[in-house]
Formats: C-alpha cells, structure tokens, sequence
C-alpha cells in the first residue's frame, strides 16, 4: 500500500484569502518533481508537454486541464487521486481535513497520513 507524506508547501502569498486551485495543484505538482529529483524537461517531455507550459502550471499561472493532469501525473509516476489529496489537504483550513483512507479488501482504516489507492476519504 502506497504511502504519501503529507507536509504543508509553501504558497504565492501576493493577496489574502485561500489559494486559487491553480496555484495549489502548481505547487503539488513541483514539490512531487523535486521528491522524485526530476528536471521540469524531463517530466514535460514524458507528459508531451512544453517545459515552458509545465513551469507556467506549477507556478499557478495557468490551468491544467483533467487531461494534462492526468498525463502528467503519469509521468510524475503517481496517480491523479494522490495529486488530488495532496492539494485538498493544502487548501483546507488547519486542523479540519486529514487524509484518512479505508481499505475496503480489508476492512481496516490506514493511518493518518497513508493513503490507500482502494478508497480514499478526506474525513473532517
């Protein structure tokens, strides 16, 4: 069972409120990057997008679409779901949503903090 480490990554803070989705996912998807040690021609090349396009998205200055997420999920070699719980961690308000996954085959919760790819719950 795969397990994702959640921290909290740092946002564009050039305005108040919550951080637009955009610049969240952009965030998610450049901190997997630098886990992984990738470069951003590599990770475009295997998503079959431009690296200026790539960096225009992980710097949340434009919008994925499902599709290109979708692909460059699968080059960053994670699923979409856990870019997905990633970013809804980031944009919740402390101490209301934590990542908490059950493992229908088995019938048990996972631990705060891993999640497993059978059904993942945001619980709050």
């Amino acid at each position: 069972m795969p397990t994702i480490q959640m921290t909290t990554l740092p946002h564009p803070d050039h305005r108040s409120g919550p951080p637009l989705l955009r610049e969240t996912l952009g965030t998610v998807l450049r901190g997997l990057r630098g886990e992984t040690g990738r470069t951003l021609r590599d990770v475009a090349d295997a998503a079959r997008v431009s690296p200026g396009y790539l960096s225009e998205i992980e710097r949340g200055r434009k919008e994925a679409s499902s599709e290109l997420l979708a692909s460059i999920s699968g080059a960053l070699d994670v699923s979409l779901g856990e870019i997905l719980i990633r970013a809804a961690f980031e944009v919740s308000p402390p101490g209301t949503v934590s990542p908490h996954c059950t493992d229908s085959s088995k019938g048990t919760d996972s631990s705060p903090g891993s999640v497993s790819p059978r059904e993942p719950v945001l619980a709050a």
